[in-house]
């Protein structure tokens, strides 16, 4: 029998104590947002309480390998982490493996093959379709410049541009309820950016 609400409690645990001050998006907050997330998209997609809970479960360690400093890579760190610590919480082989491949769809960019890796993989993303994207976008900007401090907002702008271009929900749930809102996003982003382009081209006339 699985121990969920320990599993929870410990892992939870141990992101708030242990994941980096600089991790300004990559929050335990976020963790459980994106678990309380992907039970929401879960139910839209009619999924069995035994397949709801290894995705709850991919879901709580999908962020879990940022506690050993990974930051590239910090998804296979979390299936790591996953088949270390999962058997004692009474998960099989298989499940496990379940899970892992629940993890890795989150991995950018995303490729998700079964139903419960697409909802994990929209749930993470689902900011980008909602009003707070401009807000967690920014966090999102503030983390990268720890790691990549020549990262500039305009290259940061673009970037976004790049990735709401190529970047697909896979559930319907997603699909109906925050592709909408991600185009506008979306042409926001370009608007705002052709008028900083403009600004900058009538600067320099101004000074040549």
């Amino acid at each position: 029998m699985k121990n969920w609400n320990a599993l929870y409690c410990n892992v939870l645990d141990d992101l708030k104590k242990q994941l980096s001050p600089f991790l300004m998006y990559h929050r335990w907050k976020h963790t459980q947002h994106v678990l309380e997330l992907a039970e929401q998209i879960a139910f839209y997609e009619h999924i069995t309480e035994e397949e709801l809970l290894l995705l709850k479960t991919a879901a709580l360690l999908h962020d879990a390998g940022f506690i050993n400093g990974f930051y590239e890579g910090h998804e296979e760190e979390g299936v790591r982490m996953a088949e270390n610590i999962l058997p004692e919480y009474g998960y099989s082989k298989k499940e496990i493996e379940t899970i892992a491949g629940i993890i890795r769809a989150t991995i950018i960019p995303q490729k998700p093959k079964t139903k419960l890796e697409c909802i994990l993989a929209d749930a993470d993303l689902e900011y980008l379709g909602t009003d707070k994207f401009e807000h967690l976008g920014n966090i999102l900007y503030l983390e990268l410049r720890y790691f990549h401090p020549n990262l500039s907002l305009d290259d940061w702008n673009e970037m976004q541009i790049n990735f709401l271009q190529s970047h697909i929900y896979h559930t319907t749930y997603c699909i109906q309820n925050r592709a909408p809102l991600k185009k506008k996003n979306l042409n926001r982003l370009i608007k705002n950016l052709k008028t900083q382009e403009k600004r900058q081209a009538n600067t320099r006339k101004r000074t040549n």
